[in-house]
């Protein structure tokens, strides 16, 4: 009896916290928000110690961030399909592993502290509840693809910043802070090069020739989708085409005519 109501207990802790993470309801929207914002604080604590130059930052507040980051991957432990491949097949579950040894162990991983800025990672992807605003925010129905793609793009720009700190920091001394690494990754990503700051030594080459081949690339594919035309998100009956010109009257993929909503002008 005592293990039969240990694994109902279980099945129900289960079913709520599936019902936060997955579920529709204005609670899990808010239990969604109140994670993302914690990503966004775990992400804002490196920045400011590093510009501000403090150590290691508040022990107290890292734990305690440690605590919420390790909650969060238990819970989502326990309502994933297969807990066997709960590591493996999500990446991202590994990379909040690392990013919480960053937290809880600052005496032996103070070194690398920039690795909590990987949690940008998940917050690339937390657009996915931005999106559930659209039934409360016209401003977010009518700017989605625009949010989407500067959360991306901002991303993209703060885990570059991340790298070149990381790597320049103790062997550069024009790079002692984020807000160095910043700037050079801008003046190197806009083709710009000042020249007062350059990455130095063999590991500084390579990460400048991989900004300069790769990451120029994508920084001008991800700031042109930024400013390109508003797109209007509404499925095409006859082809399925889903993003159309906001006053689009025919689908310009197959032709139908399309029916779009429009406030006026």
């Amino acid at each position: 009896m005592s293990k039969e109501r240990h694994t109902g207990q279980v099945n129900s802790l289960r079913t709520r916290l599936d019902r936060l993470y997955h579920g529709g309801s204005k609670a899990a929207l808010r239990f969604r928000l109140g994670l993302l914002s914690v990503d966004l604080i775990v992400i804002a604590s490196y920045v400011v110690t590093s510009v501000l130059g403090l150590p290691n930052g508040l022990p107290a507040l890292e734990l305690l961030f440690a605590t919420i980051l390790l909650a969060d991957l238990s819970a989502r432990w326990l309502i994933s399909s297969s807990s066997r491949d709960f590591l493996i097949r999500t990446p991202l579950n590994l990379v909040d592993i690392i990013v919480i040894l960053s937290l809880i162990a600052p005496l032996i991983f103070g070194e690398f502290a920039f690795l909590r800025v990987l949690r940008a990672l998940r917050v690339a992807r937390s657009y996915r509840v931005l999106q559930e605003l659209r039934e409360d925010s016209r401003f977010f129905r009518r700017n989605e693809n625009v949010i989407q793609r500067t959360v991306n793009l901002g991303v993209f720009i703060f885990i570059v910043s991340g790298a070149v700190h990381a790597l320049q920091k103790d062997i550069n001394p024009n790079i002692a802070t984020w807000l160095d690494a910043l700037y050079f990754t801008m003046t190197a990503l806009t083709t710009t090069g000042f020249g007062d700051i350059v990455l130095v030594g063999t590991i500084g080459r390579w990460l400048s020739i991989a900004i300069l081949i790769v990451g120029v690339g994508l920084f001008l594919h991800l700031l042109q989708s930024v400013f390109q035309p508003r797109k209007v998100r509404q499925k095409c009956k006859n082809c399925g085409l889903l993003l159309h010109d906001a006053d689009a009257v025919h689908c310009k993929h197959c032709g139908a005519e399309m029916n779009i909503e429009t406030e006026g002008g």
